[in-house]
């Protein structure tokens, strides 16, 4: 099994279900590696083969200059000749393009996954249009919520060719065994503080301008003790201090930048908050119900299958800040309510979003795609 994708820095979600999953199939007869395009100057990436080590991961860098660096063919085809994988399975547009492209080389049975299309920049539109034409051509094409699903549909891919997988989480990994107030001190914030979390890329769909927002003006009006903490580095990163400074929140609004631990972290948050105005089904929000901490998010994409306002968590509209200052008023300062949400959200990820069931269904795909004929033979 060949996982490919593009990364740049330390990667965002997907990596964390990539270079989990060899581990979960190896003793399914499924040996994977995992093949990364990448910016040779890109000092981050250190932090994810660091990463894979400790996950028993395999991860093979693949020099990538740009756009326009079609040298990236000959180095997946070596490494098809040096491993002769099986399975190509792209995680985005670019891996899916040399993945066909490769193809007429080797016999390889095709199947990649859609994250989502969610950083919208100039290229987004071209990305978009590229996988429109590729992910027809694909035997199985995943997705990781339900929106995706009806995206991918809607480009032609049949149903019994697409299957919608949620991400999952190691629930082994990701269990709270101390509480928040112990955690606190480690990250010099003291043990009584509330601490509302973020996780994620720091670009505009994630919405932390009006996640800042909003927290500065619930916490004013609440007047309780909290503060907010934005993990994750990213081009917003100048506006985001530049809007902290302004409101004077310097001493409530820390952006942490890249956080490698977020077990550390998410152990040290009373609520998570996420503001997204895009998104596919994030690991941090399976990560934060996994630990039993209290989730407020916005009706993006998948979430609202995950959550169920009032029963595990809390939700609310995209795109304002005004909408999430109900949700943060009420977890400011309803204790029970957070416990109550946090335990919940724990129940539902140990129920439906284990990450071992998750790759039983990947197997069960892989299964199903080798047991049909090459169509390229």
């Amino acid at each position: 099994m060949l996982h490919t994708r593009v990364v740049t820095g330390a990667g965002g979600g997907p990596e964390k279900t990539i270079i989990n999953s060899p581990r979960f199939l190896l003793d399914q007869g499924y040996p994977m590696l995992c093949a990364y395009m990448r910016d040779p100057k890109d000092a981050y990436f250190a932090d994810l083969l660091e990463r894979a080590s400790d996950k028993s991961a395999t991860v093979i860098p693949v020099d990538d200059n740009g756009p326009f660096d079609w040298r990236i063919h000959g180095r997946f085809s070596a490494i098809c000749r040096e491993h002769a994988p099986t399975i190509w399975h792209g995680h985005d547009y670019k891996s899916n393009l040399f993945g066909m492209l490769v193809r007429r080389k080797f016999a390889l049975r095709m199947i990649t996954t859609v994250h989502g299309w969610v950083e919208q920049t100039w290229k987004t539109p071209l990305y978009f249009a590229i996988d429109k034409l590729l992910l027809p051509r694909y035997e199985h094409v995943v997705a990781v919520s339900t929106d995706l699903y009806d995206q991918v549909r809607e480009l032609g891919v049949p149903e019994d060719r697409c299957t919608y997988v949620p991400n999952g989480i190691d629930v082994d990994e990701f269990k709270r065994t101390r509480p928040s107030s112990a955690v606190k001190p480690e990250f010099d914030t003291p043990a009584q503080r509330l601490v509302f979390g973020a996780v994620g890329r720091l670009s505009p769909e994630k919405g932390f301008h009006l996640l800042i927002e909003a927290f500065a003006k619930s916490q004013a009006k609440t007047g309780v003790d909290a503060e907010l903490w934005i993990a994750g580095e990213g081009r917003e990163q100048e506006r985001l201090q530049r809007q902290i400074a302004e409101l004077n929140l310097g001493d409530r609004v820390r952006l942490l930048g890249f956080k490698r631990d977020t077990v550390a972290l998410f152990h040290a948050m009373d609520v998570f908050v996420l503001s997204s105005i895009r998104e596919g089904l994030p690991n941090v929000v399976l990560e934060a119900m996994a630990l039993s901490v209290p989730v407020l998010s916005t009706r993006v994409a998948g979430v609202p299958k995950l959550i169920t306002d009032e029963e595990n968590g809390l939700l609310t509209e995209c795109g304002s800040a005004a909408a999430l200052e109900p949700g943060i008023e009420r977890l400011l300062c309803d204790a029970s309510a957070r416990q109550r949400l946090g335990a919940a959200g724990r129940a539902t990820i140990e129920a439906k979003h284990s990450f071992a069931l998750r790759m039983q269904r990947i197997k069960d795909i892989y299964d199903q795609v080798l047991a049909t004929p090459n169509p390229t033979r």
